[in-house]
């Protein structure tokens, strides 16, 4: 099994940025990691949990159009760990944010997710 913490979250005003981190561990984590690829999703209140950026493991990138232009992935293959840095919040970027494999596979969970909460 795969397990992820992600971390870096935090309440933040309108037009402010946060790094989010996501760190993978399990004991084989390392060979899945690297050759796979990689998103950040997110769930808001009463939502379906939804895919805002992929990072492939050759590190292309895409974006769902809401977060493009703000929003940048990377991932560092060497320490298993992605980030997410998110600029120019908005108040509908407040939710829950995981990462996981893009798509996920059985052998990952889902890790406990780190809150952002945007004030307008």
């Amino acid at each position: 099994q795969v397990q992820f913490v992600e971390s870096g979250g935090g309440l933040v005003q309108a037009g402010g940025s946060l790094r989010l981190s996501c760190a993978a561990s399990g004991r084989i984590s390392g060979t899945i990691f690297s050759i796979n690829a990689m998103g950040w999703y997110r769930q808001a209140p009463g939502k379906q949990r939804e895919l805002v950026a992929g990072i492939s493991s050759d590190g292309s990138t895409e974006y769902v159009d809401s977060v493009q232009g703000r929003f940048t992935i990377s991932r560092d293959n060497a320490k298993n760990t992605m980030y997410l840095q998110m600029n120019s919040l908005k108040p509908e970027d407040t939710a829950v944010y995981y990462c996981n494999f893009k798509p996920k596979i059985l052998a990952s969970s889902w890790g406990q997710g780190t809150q952002v909460t945007v004030s307008s």
